[in-house]
């Protein structure tokens, strides 16, 4: 907190005759020094500090109006404009600071009223708000509650009314509103700087692991510790290539143990590799018992991420190969397998080793195998077209993605934002953004319609608007200390991240995104001229090019790493919905469902093939680099042969594509097929059902129940071409 400064001059005129009546009806002597610990408070909210001058500047206007008000009582309220009229002179921002806060007493009797019903509600009734948190549990809804305390505060203190209001209406919605006071969202964690050479958690030093199977221990410490952080998506990148060089001193250790016995050398080698198999086998056991029974300490199981494929080596092959056997094999008794939703897997695909004949097509083939059984991994073209295979063939580097579709913008070695020299390279690993504001193209479409305004006009004021958020979201986080997340700031997680405890973390911020989300493109085109994308699509194209155009404006103007991200909406799509019936009523085909499209996505009822609804996407593919993900509904009951083609199709095309099927797993007698309501073995209709939700995967349903909110469940009914 900042300390008093002390007005030169006048600083006590009039003091000793006037007297300030208090809200409760006490007086006390008017002090100049409280309305100088006053304005300093504000303007620390505002992350602004006042100089000496201008505290002078203040206690003069101050004690002018109070001179001139010529009584020997002044009232609180009445004493509170004089000092908002003398900050309107000097910062208009800590006089919206000192505004937002001097009648926090009711504000926080109706917030906290709010709250409490809202809790109610989390306690008694649950929450489908995030399909990831199991509202059951106690510890979730502590944390839920929480979170709407955050959320209000949040609201009240960091946004201001323009912002407020837009929220309200719909224009535009803050991802995450809960937790991006606090801490940054998704990121590619640096786990592999984190082990090297020891590190230090929870006040223990952890030495670097000896052995594969310590290893796996102390990476799930180290993610399950760092993803309790933040939030978002939390992506481990190159997972077999972490794992590769532990996995080589468990083999030379097993050797040595072997020699010890007796054994001849070629003998020792042979069972020290089958020791190696098995670590690899219970390790990545291990990681998905604990991803998906483990919640961080936000209440939720982590949204964990990692990414594999292209490590060469006997022991990342063997890595790569062992997760996906492991995920495919699934969890659970005898009988009743079914895989788990934690970690999601990101095949990288590199035509050149994964393609027919390539030194890795086994691998490929063991992904194509896990994909046809359990959706994932995910597959991610390095060496197709577009941005991320741009970046792999030019550099070598990847751009592995943060959670279920957010990218990093490049950030060069030597010049930042811009590459300094033809040498200058991106670095990827060890960054992260700091959250989402998504626009709601269709309800600012019929906002500018409404009031006779050109739609680009309207469209620029909330672009600034989240441009301004932003931007303020910068300063904030960037006064944060590095003890708010120690392996990250501290312990090398992040870029740069080798911060003391009591270090702000400003300088981290250089290379994190900030993103502007787009939702409802086809339902935009909808309203435009009664077309869908797949029908059309042109004015959701120019609409979505403008958006880059003024974005990448911004991005040089403001000096940071803006980026446009095609929002994966879950509950959102609800809430849009309704917004815009509120506003404008029920428009065929716009409005008239319970939910809107997400992202640049074709709308799920549209009856396209495959191959139809990739090539309709690729138009908007290029326009989303800060996230985005194709899918496509697999109409086939678990083939490969078809799956294989589609993905090598995508990977040739450059994208990150997802297979979609709909899973469904009986708990009485284990019997599993796709879509299924009713079990057709035995009757049972106790089933698990696993669908994908936007860009990852989660239960529809679950011991009688699903973690979905109801409009997620209409758009899952609806699916032909997702």
């Amino acid at each position: 907190m900042p300390q008093a400064g002390r007005c030169s001059g006048n600083s006590q005129g009039g003091e000793s005759m006037i007297r300030v009546v208090k809200k409760d009806g006490t007086k006390e002597d008017f002090n100049i020094q409280k309305v100088v610990t006053a304005v300093n408070k504000s303007a620390y909210r505002a992350l602004v500090k006042f100089t000496e001058d201008e505290l002078d500047e203040i206690c003069r206007f101050v004690n002018g109006r109070v001179d001139e008000l010529n009584k020997s009582e002044v009232h609180i309220t009445e004493m509170h404009n004089v000092v908002e009229g003398a900050l309107e002179r000097v910062n208009p921002g800590v006089a919206k600071s000192y505004r937002d806060y001097r009648n926090y007493k009711q504000d926080f009797v109706e917030m906290l009223d709010d709250v409490y019903k809202k809790s109610q509600s989390i306690m008694y009734i649950g929450d489908k708000e995030n399909s990831n948190t199991d509202s059951a549990l106690v510890s979730t809804k502590r944390s839920l509650i929480f979170n709407e305390l955050n959320k209000s505060l949040y609201q009240k203190f960091f946004l201001t009314t323009e912002e407020i209001q837009a929220c309200r209406d719909g224009y535009i919605y803050i991802h995450d509103m809960s937790a991006r006071r606090d801490t940054m969202n998704c990121c590619l964690f640096d786990v592999e700087a984190v082990l090297k050479g020891g590190f230090e958690m929870g006040n223990l030093w952890y030495n670097e692991p000896k052995t594969l199977d310590v290893a796996f221990d102390v990476i799930g410490d180290i993610v399950l510790s760092a993803a309790s952080q933040q939030y978002g998506g939390f992506t481990v990148p190159n997972i077999e290539l972490i794992l590769e060089p532990y996995a080589e001193k468990s083999y030379e250790k097993g050797i040595e143990k072997y020699e010890a016995l007796g054994l001849s050398r070629e003998r020792a080698e042979a069972e020290s590799l089958k020791d190696v198999q098995k670590e690899f086998c219970q390790g990545f056991q291990g990681l998905e018992y604990k991803f998906n029974s483990v919640s961080s300490s936000r209440g939720d199981y982590p949204f964990i991420t990692v990414t594999a494929g292209t490590g060469t080596g006997r022991f990342a092959k063997m890595a790569a190969i062992t997760m996906l056997d492991v995920r495919r094999r699934g969890q659970g008794k005898e009988g009743h397998k079914k895989p788990v939703l934690f970690p999601k897997i990101v095949f990288l695909y590199d035509e050149n080793l994964h393609g027919p004949g390539g030194e890795l097509e086994d691998v490929f083939e063991a992904g194509i195998r896990c994909s046809s059984k359990t959706m994932y991994p995910d597959w991610l073209s390095l060496t197709g077209d577009g941005y991320v295979p741009d970046m792999y063939k030019r550099y070598g580097k990847i751009v592995s993605p943060m959670g279920c579709r957010a990218f990093l913008s490049p950030w060069y070695e030597k010049g930042g934002a811009e590459p300094l020299d033809e040498q200058d390279e991106p670095v990827f690993v060890g960054r992260f953004n700091i959250g989402a504001v998504s626009l709601h193209l269709p309800m600012i479409y019929a906002k500018a319609k409404q009031e006779s305004r050109d739609f680009y006009e309207v469209l620029d004021y909330y672009l600034n608007l989240i441009r301004e958020l932003h931007r303020r979201t910068y300063d904030y986080l960037g006064e944060m200390k590095a003890s708010t997340n120690p392996l990250a700031y501290c312990e090398g997680g992040f870029l740069g991240g080798h911060l003391g405890l009591h270090d702000k973390i400003k300088p981290l911020l250089a290379s994190a995104t900030a993103s502007f989300g787009i939702t409802a493109l086809n339902e935009l085109q909808q309203l435009h001229n009664k077309k869908s994308i797949a029908q059309d699509g042109a004015f959701a194209l120019e609409v979505l090019e403008y958006i880059n155009s003024q974005v990448t404006k911004f991005k040089k103007e403001d000096g940071h790493l803006y980026a446009i991200y095609g929002t994966p909406a879950e509950n959102l799509c609800g809430l849009q919905v309704k917004q815009f019936r509120k506003k404008y009523g029920v428009i065929e085909n716009v409005s008239d469902r319970e939910y809107v499209s997400n992202s640049f996505h074709c709308h799920v009822s549209e009856d396209l093939t495959p191959i139809e609804k990739q090539n309709l996407e690729g138009r908007f593919w290029e326009k989303c680099n800060g996230g985005k993900i194709q899918y496509v509904k697999y109409p086939i009951s678990y083939n490969k042969d078809a799956i294989r083609t589609l993905v090598r199709r995508a990977m040739d095309l450059g994208y990150y594509e997802g297979v979609n099927l709909s899973l469904s797993y009986c708990d009485d007698c284990g019997h599993e097929e796709l879509e299924m309501d009713v079990c057709p073995v035995c009757g049972s209709s106790n089933l698990t059902k696993i669908d994908r939700m936007n860009g990852y995967l989660s239960y529809s349903r679950v011991k009688g129940d699903t973690r979905l909110n109801d409009a997620k469940m209409a758009e899952i009914a609806d699916r032909k071409s997702m």
